[in-house]
C-alpha cells in the first residue's frame, strides 16, 4: 500500500501494470488535500518518455523497487489529457480519470481535490477561486502565456511472422540410357591344308553353346544438397501523417471603461 511517507521515494521509480509489463517512469505525485495520502501520479510513457499520464495509486504497492499498478498499461496509455496546470486536478479532471480507469473513489465520499506533493502542507481554507486558479504568475504580476506542442516520436511494434518451411514434392522424371545386346551370327570358313584330311571318327553329331549377354538399366537414388535459403529483412522508410489537437492560451483585456485597440486586446 502507498503511504505519504513513501511520496518523495517514489519520484522516478518504475511503474508496472497489474500484469507486470513496465508502464514508464513516475515523474509527480498527487496528493489529496483533505488526508494528504498519495492519489495520484503522472507516468513518462511513450517514446523518449515525451508523454505523460496520470495513473491511479489506489491499489498499488511497492515490489522491490517498482511500483505495481492495480490497472493495465493500456488503460495508461488511453489515459485522458487533464491536469495541465501542473499544479493541482479539479474534482471535474479527477471524476474523468475515475471513469476511465473504472474505479471508485480515494475516500469513498465523492470527488477529493488532488495537489501535487511540493512537502508543503496544503491550506484547506482556501477559497474555491484559488482552487481552480490555474494561471502561472511572475514575480512582477506578468501573466505567462503557453501553447502545447507535438513532440513526435516512433516505437517498433510487431506486425506479422513470415515462416520459412521446407516440404517434399513427387515429380516423375524420364532419362535415355544406351544399353547393349549381344546377337548371334554364323561365321564360316575354310579349313587350311592341315586340317583337310579329317580324323578318324570325325564324322557324326555335335553341338556348341554360346553365352549371350545384354545390358539393362539400373535406377538408383542420391541426394544432394543444390543450394542455401533463409529469409532477410529489409527496413523501408516511408512519411506518415499524424494529427492531433493542442490547445493555446490566449489573453484578452476585459476592462469596460479603458477600451484597446481591437489588435492589442487579444493575443
Amino acid at each position: 500500500m502507498i503511504t505519504k511517507d513513501m511520496t518523495r521515494e517514489l519520484i522516478g521509480r518504475q511503474v508496472v501494470d497489474n500484469h507486470g509489463e513496465k508502464v514508464g517512469k513516475i515523474g509527480q505525485i498527487y496528493l489529496d488535500e483533505r488526508s494528504g495520502d498519495p492519489t495520484w501520479a503522472t507516468v513518462n510513457t511513450g517514446l523518449f518518455g515525451t508523454k505523460e499520464s496520470f495513473v491511479p495509486l489506489q491499489n498499488a504497492d511497492v515490489h522491490d523497487r517498482d511500483v505495481a499498478l492495480g490497472v493495465e498499461k493500456k488503460a495508461v496509455k488511453d489515459c485522458p489529457h487533464v491536469g495541465r496546470s501542473d499544479e493541482r486536478l479539479t474534482g471535474s479532471e479527477e471524476d474523468e480519470l475515475y471513469r476511465h480507469y473504472g474505479i471508485g473513489h480515494g475516500n469513498g465520499n465523492g470527488r477529493t481535490d488532488a495537489r501535487h506533493a511540493t512537502g508543503e502542507r496544503t491550506d484547506r481554507d482556501r477559497t474555491d477561486t484559488d482552487r481552480t486558479d490555474r494561471t502561472a504568475r511572475t514575480g512582477d504580476d506578468a501573466m505567462v502565456r503557453h501553447e502545447e506542442n507535438l513532440r513526435v516520436g516512433t516505437e517498433t511494434e510487431e506486425t506479422g511472422r513470415v515462416a520459412l518451411r521446407k516440404y517434399v514434392v513427387t515429380e516423375d522424371q524420364t532419362v535415355t540410357v544406351p544399353v547393349s545386346h549381344e546377337e548371334v551370327r554364323l561365321e564360316r570358313e575354310p579349313v587350311d591344308g592341315t586340317e583337310a584330311e579329317a580324323r578318324p571318327g570325325a564324322m557324326g553329331e555335335a553341338e556348341h553353346e554360346v553365352t549371350l549377354h545384354r545390358e539393362r538399366p539400373v535406377v538408383d537414388k542420391t541426394t544432394e544438397a543444390v543450394e542455401k535459403v533463409r529469409l532477410g529483412t529489409r527496413t523501408v522508410t516511408e512519411d506518415e501523417k499524424v494529427s492531433d489537437t493542442v490547445r493555446k492560451e490566449r489573453v484578452e483585456v476585459d476592462d469596460p471603461q479603458h477600451a484597446l485597440p481591437r489588435d492589442e486586446r487579444r493575443s
